[in-house]
């Protein structure tokens, strides 16, 4: 029988998580399963805890709390990975704010029905990628995005939010943004040997789509294909990014002539004027570095998620 350590984060949600934890326990006892649950108390705590639950030996490590927690817990079976640990998977319960990285790999959120999907244990292989720069000269790895310029300033100010959850949070923290974000550094994006250089607002750089909690930066992203979407802004006015909005809502702002998607699997992002602001699955990179280095691993890690409706009906 698989076994599944489950690490949570009290605080996640606004500070609701915590209140799930009898849920969850519930749920999972329910449903058979062999598991256990830790609590985290800090910042990072997550990654150390995955890193030795993986260490240990078990088969599903789990992540309930937001994108923060998830990206701990995928940092520390990667460097369990490393250190020639078994390959164990990733579980996610989505009970954060945004729960864009399991929105991009299918896990519903939801406490019934992430349990549910756990208890399926339905896996797929998805892409990683990894990060240097800013606060991590060692590297960071990632499973939804990196954020440089407007969407990583925007995630700041969201998490200042501390009322408000989901799209609204962040709906609202991109209305303040263009009031302390709006004039664009001029940035050198280069991307398997092509380069651009022009004043940016903003480079997304997705193996998911979404962030923000509604926000398709690149719809059309495959987190198993090889290949990072870069979302890229020019300088548009405070007026015009307020009239972008509605098309990220829709994933068509590709038709707008102020955005542009191009593909890599090696990105290096340098302002040449300016500074970059840089967030990673949501948690800080940077405020004020000059060059990120991105990187693609293919097929790296197996996710616990929910069987495609296709092959449900198969």
């Amino acid at each position: 029988m698989a076994k599944y350590k489950i690490i949570l984060n009290p605080i996640a949600g606004r500070g609701g998580a915590v209140k799930d934890a009898p849920e969850i326990e519930s749920l999972m006892s329910g449903y058979g399963l062999d598991f256990d649950i830790m609590f985290t108390e800090k910042r990072g705590q997550a990654i150390g805890m995955a890193k030795e639950a993986a260490l240990a030996g078990y088969d599903v490590v789990v992540a309930a709390g937001g994108d923060g927690t998830a990206n701990e817990v995928l940092n520390g079976l990667m460097e369990a990975k490393q250190d020639g640990a078994h390959d164990a998977a990733l579980g996610v319960i989505p009970i954060g704010t945004g729960n864009d990285f399991a929105y991009g790999v299918n896990i519903p959120t939801g406490v019934e029905d992430a349990c549910e999907t756990l208890a399926e244990d339905h896996r797929h292989i998805i892409d990683v990628g990894r990060v240097v720069g800013g606060d991590f000269p060692e590297g960071r790895y990632f499973g939804n995005c990196i954020g440089v310029g407007f969407d990583a300033v925007g995630g700041f100010v969201a998490a200042k939010l501390k009322y408000m959850k989901g799209l609204l949070n962040y709906l609202v923290a991109v209305i303040l943004t263009i009031f302390v974000y709006f004039k664009a550094p001029t940035l050198e994006i280069e991307y398997d040997g092509k380069k651009i250089v022009m004043p940016s607002l903003m480079c997304s750089i997705m193996n998911g789509t979404r962030l923000g909690g509604g926000f398709y930066m690149a719809p059309d992203a495959i987190n198993d294909d090889g290949k990072f979407d870069l979302c890229i802004a020019t300088n548009p006015s405070r007026l015009r990014i307020l009239t972008l909005v509605p098309y990220f809502f829709k994933g068509t702002q590709a038709s707008q002539k102020e955005i542009q998607i191009v593909r890599g699997s090696r990105i290096n992002v340098t302002a040449v004027e300016g500074v970059l602001p840089a967030h990673v699955d949501g948690e800080t990179l940077c405020e004020e570095g000059h060059r990120v280095e991105v990187e693609l691993l293919p097929r790296q890690l197996e996710v616990v998620c929910k069987i495609p409706e296709e092959t449900r009906k198969a």
